[in-house]
This record gives structure tokens, sequence and C-alpha cells, in this order.
């Protein structure tokens, strides 16, 4: 299987400037890649919450299904994507659909083309809305990149789809190295000179227990 390693780190106590910081001075010579940049997501999962429950398991092989735009505006969903990210072990791969523009008002349409897309295994529904922002970097060698999340709000969307505002803010920041399976064999020097422990990190399942409570 093709597909790129994602190596999370969930930071605490550390303010992002440090952490962004820090980075600046690793010996594989990380520069900014990107601007800076809001990430929005809407995740979907099943009535019995299957793709939840499989990332809490730790199953080998599992999907998950999100909408995902960027911007400042949550209302309006401008670009979206439609993501399935495919988990084989520690390899993850990634397809993605373009949407048409839309709005969170659309949420009834949105989860109908979701379903048609998704080729999931039971229908699918909104589970949780997400934003954070984002920082882009990459290696000198352009073998790894690396993203650090910060600000990272939730609002559960199980109980209504109509959008009030976020309800939690998660503490922290999440540090993630992305590079190909074809350049594992590096990866032990880059992850190394990281002065954090690697960690099981997902916002999927963070936000849904801490809105939720499942």
């Amino acid at each position: 299987m093709e597909g790129r390693f994602e190596r999370k780190y969930k930071i605490n106590g550390i303010e992002p400037q440090t952490v962004q910081a820090n980075l600046m001075l690793h010996p594989a010579g990380f520069r900014v890649l990107y601007p800076d940049r809001r990430v929005n997501n809407i995740y979907f999962d099943t009535v019995d919450m299957a793709t939840f429950r499989q990332n809490v398991d730790g199953v080998n092989q599992r999907k998950k299904f999100r909408l995902r735009w960027y911007g400042e505006q949550i209302n309006t969903i401008e670009k979206p994507q439609f993501e399935i990210k495919i988990k084989h072990n520690e390899l993850g791969t990634k397809e993605v659909t373009p949407f048409e523009d839309t709005g969170l008002e659309e949420m009834k349409i949105l989860t109908k083309r979701v379903n048609e897309k998704s080729g999931s295994f039971a229908p699918l529904f909104p589970v949780l809305l997400n934003s954070y922002l984002r920082s882009y970097y990459i290696s000198a060698d352009g073998r790894f990149r690396v993203t650090i999340d910060r600000v990272l709000r939730y609002y559960s969307l199980l109980a209504t789809s109509r959008f009030l505002g976020f309800t939690i803010e998660e503490q922290g920041v999440i540090l993630e190295i992305k590079y190909d399976k074809d350049n594992e064999q590096y990866a032990d020097l880059v992850m190394q000179n990281m002065p954090y422990r690697n960690t099981k990190s997902s916002k999927y399942v963070n936000g849904v227990v801490l809105t939720s409570g499942v």
C-alpha cells in the first residue's frame, strides 16, 4: 500500500510560539511552507458511531469521513472538499472529492451528497464541527512536512445541525510530522530531535468526547 505516515504530538503547557520557535531550530532545517490558515471540518459517522469506535479501539483498517474548507467563515462553506481518510495500520491515504460552495444551513443536502460519495456500509450523519489555526512547514530536503495546530474549537452536531457558535476550546497544541512511506528510513533522525512525546491524538475523537461525553 502506498501512503504516508502521520506522527502526532499533543503538546500541553507550552505556548504555540515556543513550539514554532523550537521547530525552526530543528537540524532538519524546517521552513514555512504556506501562510497560516484556518481549517474547518464537519465529521460524519454512522448512527452507532462506528468510525469513532474503530478509532478509539485502534482498529488497524478504518476510514474517517469529513468535509473540509478553509477560511474564517464558518456558516459559508467555500471551496469545500469531501475527504475519506483511509488508515491501514500506520499508513494513511486520502480520497478527495471537490464539492460546490454551500452553507451550514444546507446540512441535509450536504449529508445526502456525502452519502452519495462515501461508499459507506451504512448511512452517514453529521456528528462534529471543528476549527483550528494551522501553520505549515517543510524540511530543507523536502521529505518531511510539519503542521502545527492551535486554537482548536468544537461544536457537536449530534443534537442539532444548526450552528450556534463553538462551545468547547481544547487546550494545547498539536504538532504533526507527515512523510511518505519511501522516506521512513530517515524518520527516526527527525523524530529523535523533537523535544516532545509521540502520542495518539485524533481531533475527531477528542471533539466528540469533549462535546458529547461519549
